[in-house]
C-alpha cells in the first residue's frame, strides 16, 4: 500500500512539474511576445520623434536644407582627403589649365549711395535756387542729386477712326447703304473684345508672371477708373492660351521633341474647381498637376494634365529620343522601359522612342538631411560626400562640355565610385531596420544606374533643380489664384505660363514679349510660328517695321522667313 502511494505521489508530482514547465513556457513565449512589441512600439515612437523634429525644422527653422558645411569639414577630414588623393585632384596644375584666369575673390558689398544715372529710366529735372541769392549774385554751376519717383499709369481709351468712302455708282451688297463703304478693320488677335493688345499682356503678365489674380486686378482698374469684372478678364485669357496653345506653343514642342538633348521635368499639383450641376450642393475641388519641361536652353513648357499617371507621362513625351531628367517617381518609369514592353509589337501607336534616365543629386542630398537631423554620422557622412561632389563639379561650370566630360571621368569618377561603394556597405547594416537612414541609403542604392549617367555628356546636369525653380511660379502663383476654373482654363494657363517662362530665360519681358506677341499673330503665316517663339523673337522683331509693330493696331508687314529671300505669304 505504501509503495503504492508513493507511486502516486511521484506521479502526481511529475505531471505537476510537467504542467509548470508548460506554464514557465507559455509565459516566456508571452514575455518575449511582449518585449518584441515594447520594440516595435519604441521604434515606431522614435520615428515619430524624428518625424515631428523634421517637421519643426521645416516649419520654424528653416525651410532650406542648410548644414554646418565647415563642421562637416572637420569630421570627416581625413574620409575627404584620401578621396582627393585618389581623385588626383591634389594636383592642381592638372585640373586647370594654364591660361585658366584666376578665380574670382568674394563678391564684395555695396558701400555709399547707389548712381542712379546709371538706370535706364526717363529723367524729370527740378531746378532749385536760392531766392536770397539768384540774381544778385552769378551762378557759377550746379550739384545734382538723384531719387526714385513713381508716377501712377492706367488706361488709355484708344479710338478707331473708320474712314467711310462715298462710292457713287459702285453699290455693294455688304453695306447698308450702297453708296457708302467703311474701312475694314485691321486684323486682331481677339476681335470683340473690349482690350487691346497691350492690356492683354498686361493682364497675361500681372496673373502668370507676377501671381496677381484676377479679382485684384478688377478691384484695381475699379479704382484707376475702368473696371473690368474678372469673368470677362478669364474668358480673354482661356481664348489667348488656347490660341497659343495651337499655333506658337504646339511649334515649340514639336521643336523641342524633335531636336532637344535632354528634358528635365517635374511636376505640382494644382486645385480645380468643381463645376456646377444646376444643384445647391457644395463639392470639393479637384486635383490636377502642371507637367514643367526644360527642353536644354531653348524653351520651358507648362503642361496641364487632369491626372498624374503613366500613361499621361508617356503621352507627354511622345516621339522623343533623347536623356530625361526627373526624380525617381514610379510614374517616370514608363518612359524608360524597353519599348517591347510598352506594347504589342505590331502596334503603330506605341511610342518606340529609347529615352536614358539621368538622376538628381538633389534628391539624394535631401533624403541624407533628413536623415542627419539626429546628428547621424553615416547621414553626415553622405552629406559631406555628396557636397564635395557638387562642389567639384561647380569648379569647371563654364567650361565646354568636352572637357567638362573629360574632367569628370579623371576626377569626379573615383568620388562617385567611393560614394556608392559606402552606400552598398551602409545600406547592408540598416536594410532591415526603419527610418531615415535606410530611406537615403535605399534611395540612392537602387538610384545607383540614373545617377551616374551624367558621366555621358559634359552637357548632363547633376540636378534637376531647374525644374524644380521653374515649378516655383506655380507653387507661388497657386497661394494667390487659389485654383483654376476647368480644365479648358487649366491647358490655357499652362500655355501662358509657357510663354512667359521661356521669355524669361532668354532675358525678355513678359508683359513685352506677350505685347508683340499679340500683335504680329494675326498677320503671320500659319507655317512660320516657331520664329514667334522667345528664343526666337529678337531676330524676328529686328525684321519687323517698329512703327508698325509699336502701334496698337494697323496694317504689319510680314518680313521673309530667315533663309529666303522672298516675301512671306499667309
Amino acid at each position: 500500500m505504501l509503495d503504492d502511494a508513493n507511486a502516486l505521489d511521484q506521479t502526481a508530482l511529475r505531471e505537476r512539474v510537467a504542467a509548470l514547465e508548460a506554464q514557465l513556457v507559455a509565459a516566456k513565449r508571452e514575455s518575449d511576445a511582449y518585449r518584441d512589441e515594447r520594440d516595435r512600439l519604441r521604434e515606431a515612437y522614435r520615428h515619430l520623434q524624428l518625424e515631428l523634429e523634421l517637421q519643426r525644422r521645416r516649419l520654424f527653422v528653416a525651410k532650406a536644407e542648410r548644414i554646418d558645411t565647415a563642421q562637416l569639414d572637420l569630421e570627416f577630414a581625413a574620409t575627404l582627403a584620401k578621396l582627393e588623393e585618389v581623385a588626383g585632384r591634389l594636383a592642381e596644375d592638372e585640373a586647370a589649365p594654364s591660361d585658366e584666369p584666376p578665380p574670382a575673390g568674394p563678391k564684395r558689398r555695396p558701400t555709399g549711395r547707389r548712381t542712379l544715372r546709371d538706370l535706364d529710366l526717363p529723367e524729370e529735372r527740378i531746378v532749385v535756387i536760392d531766392p536770397l541769392l539768384d540774381g544778385l549774385v552769378g551762378r557759377m554751376g550746379a550739384e545734382e542729386t538723384s531719387q526714385l519717383v513713381w508716377r501712377r499709369g492706367g488706361m488709355v481709351r484708344l479710338v478707331t477712326v473708320r474712314i467711310k468712302y462715298q462710292l457713287a455708282g459702285m453699290p455693294t451688297a455688304a453695306d447698308r447703304d450702297p453708296t457708302i463703304k467703311i474701312a475694314p478693320l485691321p486684323p486682331q488677335i481677339l476681335p470683340r473684345a473690349i482690350a487691346g493688345v497691350s492690356l492683354l499682356a498686361h493682364i497675361a503678365s500681372e496673373k502668370f508672371c507676377d501671381g496677381l489674380p484676377l479679382y485684384r486686378q478688377e478691384d484695381r482698374f475699379k479704382r484707376l477708373g475702368a473696371p473690368i469684372d474678372r469673368g470677362t478678364m478669364s474668358r480673354w485669357l482661356e481664348e489667348l492660351g488656347a490660341i497659343m496653345g495651337s499655333s506658337v506653343v504646339h511649334a515649340m514642342r514639336t521643336d523641342a521633341l524633335a531636336h532637344a538633348f535632354c528634358l528635365a521635368t517635374d511636376a505640382t499639383g494644382v486645385l480645380v474647381q468643381p463645376a456646377h450641376e444646376g444643384d445647391t450642393v457644395r463639392r470639393a475641388c479637384r486635383r490636377a498637376h502642371f507637367f514643367v519641361q526644360l527642353a536644354d536652353a531653348d524653351h520651358i513648357f507648362f503642361e496641364y494634365t487632369a491626372k498624374e499617371t503613366s500613361a499621361v507621362v508617356g503621352e507627354l513625351f511622345r516621339g522623343f529620343a533623347g536623356y530625361v531628367q526627373a526624380d525617381a517617381k514610379s510614374v517616370y518609369d514608363i518612359l524608360f522601359r524597353p519599348p517591347a514592353q510598352r506594347g504589342p509589337p505590331d502596334d503603330d501607336e506605341v511610342d518606340r522612342a529609347v529615352r536614358l534616365e539621368v538622376g538628381c543629386w538633389s534628391h539624394v542630398r535631401t533624403k541624407f538631411w533628413e536623415a542627419a537631423i539626429t546628428k547621424d554620422v553615416v547621414a553626415r557622412e553622405g552629406l559631406a560626400r555628396i557636397r564635395r561632389i557638387f562642389e567639384l563639379d561647380r569648379s569647371w561650370r563654364g567650361r565646354p562640355p568636352a572637357e567638362i566630360k573629360s574632367l569628370r571621368d579623371v576626377h569626379l569618377r573615383p568620388h562617385v565610385d567611393a560614394f556608392f561603394a559606402w552606400v552598398d556597405a551602409e545600406f547592408d547594416k540598416v536594410k532591415a531596420q526603419r527610418g531615415f537612414l535606410r530611406t537615403a541609403l535605399g534611395y540612392a542604392h537602387r538610384q545607383h544606374g540614373p545617377l551616374v549617367q551624367f558621366f555621358d555628356d559634359g552637357r548632363l546636369k547633376l540636378d534637376n533643380n531647374a525644374a524644380e525653380r521653374a515649378l516655383r511660379r506655380i507653387a507661388v502663383g497657386r497661394k494667390a489664384w487659389l485654383f483654376v476654373g476647368s480644365d479648358d482654363h487649366g491647358q490655357a494657363a499652362g500655355n501662358l505660363l509657357t510663354l512667359i517662362a521661356s521669355a524669361r530665360l532668354h532675358g525678355l519681358d513678359p508683359e513685352v514679349y506677350l505685347r508683340d506677341v499679340f500683335r504680329v499673330f494675326p498677320h503671320w503665316p500659319r507655317d512660320r510660328y516657331l520664329e514667334l517663339c522667345p528664343r526666337d523673337w529678337p531676330s524676328t522683331r529686328a525684321r519687323l517695321n517698329a512703327a508698325q509693330l509699336d502701334a496698337e493696331l494697323g496694317p504689319l508687314d510680314v518680313p521673309p522667313p530667315p533663309s529666303s529671300e522672298q516675301p512671306a505669304t499667309r
